[in-house]
């Protein structure tokens, strides 16, 4: 397996991202996470951007850009709110089973609005018995003629109530396991009610909410792939999707750094600036150098989709997404300390960042899952 190099496309991209997030999402990002609501600006200047089309093949109207050029779209974004990264994630990830697995009618007809801006996608996969142990879900897909009759109700969805459209895995054969399970895109007016929205420690712009599914008609077209191959779509989903969760973290971890070092430069005591005690550099040194290597391990990753998605790439990905979580929670917890007091106020943005990076360690697999299945590729 060889390393992953950048290249200077994807330094001239990092720079033009970066600019964009300083100038249009820096400034909104303590409001966005105080008010926690959605943030339509937000969106309309990434979709000005052309952000959301960055992962989408041009002859579906994106840029088809590879993974890692989306990795650093993450990474940017979050390394000022992580929440608006969230949002550039959410449609990617309810589209991909559609993108690897559709039928071209799917393709043809979700993507292109995806790309334009013009809607959005959630994934609707855990439900309240049923996080980690997908198999136990308990949401029904009946066929009736020339649909499926969808109900039941699932948890913690991203974007619950801004989405056009929920991609939904739900048992077609109830007897078989995680055999049973099929995936289906369903469009939010077809009957899809949100039950209630989630009070959260962090990224708090992103709704999550609780989404019921009560006999909510879907025609047999809507169906992803075939019967049956919902629970291998929703792996090899996931598998594709960690690696970005990881860049978010990063993101986060670098945003925190970012901070931290040019408050250490500023802030003076025993007539000193704090930068030039050698405890806090030791600090600082090894903060930048646990984010710089679960950098490299996400693009290694990302790289991985485009190249090697058979392979390594459920090992590679799921140390990505653990590493760098845990990289993101470790660094801003240390970045909240090398501020002391003002960093445990709302006044300073670290508090919000470490709020932020805790959840990089649970969605998309908890990082005690991730472990267990780079485990399993080491044993097997």
């Amino acid at each position: 397996m060889q390393t992953f190099q950048l290249t200077d496309d994807h330094r001239k991209f990092r720079e033009s991202v970066r600019a964009f997030a300083n100038q249009k999402i820096a400034p909104r990002a303590s409001e966005v996470d105080a008010k926690a609501e959605f943030s339509w600006d937000n969106f309309h200047d990434c979709v000005d951007m052309e952000l959301p089309a960055l992962w989408i093949p041009e002859e579906y109207g994106g840029s088809g850009a590879d993974h890692v050029f989306q990795a650093i779209m993450v990474e940017e974004l979050a390394r000022v709110c992580a929440t608006t990264a969230l949002v550039m994630l959410i449609s990617k990830l309810g589209m991909i089973p559609v993108l690897y697995w559709g039928s071209d009618e799917l393709k043809s007809k979700y993507l292109p609005r995806i790309a334009a801006g013009e809607a959005q996608a959630s994934y609707c996969l855990s439900e309240a018995d049923a996080g980690s142990d997908v198999a136990s879900m308990k949401t029904r897909a009946i066929r009736d003629g020339d649909d499926y009759i969808i109900s039941g109700t699932k948890y913690w969805i991203t974007n619950a109530g801004i989405s056009d459209t929920y991609t939904v895995f739900a048992k077609t054969d109830p007897g078989a396991g995680h055999k049973g399970i099929s995936a289906f895109v369903v469009e939010a007016d077809w009957g899809v009610k949100v039950a209630k929205l989630e009070h959260k420690l962090g990224i708090k712009g992103s709704p999550t909410g609780e989404v019921i599914f009560d006999e909510v008609r879907v025609p047999k077209e809507n169906l992803i792939g075939e019967e049956g191959q919902g629970f291998y779509i929703a792996m090899g989903t996931l598998d594709r999707s960690r690696p970005t969760i990881g860049a978010q973290a990063v993101g986060i971890a670098q945003g925190a750094i970012d901070y931290a070092s040019d408050y250490m430069k500023s802030r003076k005591q025993f007539g000193h600036a704090i930068a030039e005690f050698q405890g806090l550099q030791f600090m600082l040194a090894d903060m930048a150098t646990k984010t710089e290597a679960a950098r490299a391990l996400v693009y290694q990753a990302c790289s991985l989709v485009d190249s090697d998605p058979a392979g390594e790439l459920s090992k590679i990905g799921a140390m990505a997404k653990m590493f760098a979580s845990d990289v993101a929670m470790n660094v801003t917890v240390d970045a909240v300390q090398l501020l002391g007091g003002y960093g445990y106020t709302q006044d300073f943005p670290l508090e919000r960042f470490m709020r932020d990076a805790k959840i990089t360690q649970i969605y998309e697999g908890t990082n005690q899952i991730q472990r267990i299945v780079v485990a399993k590729r080491l044993l097997s």
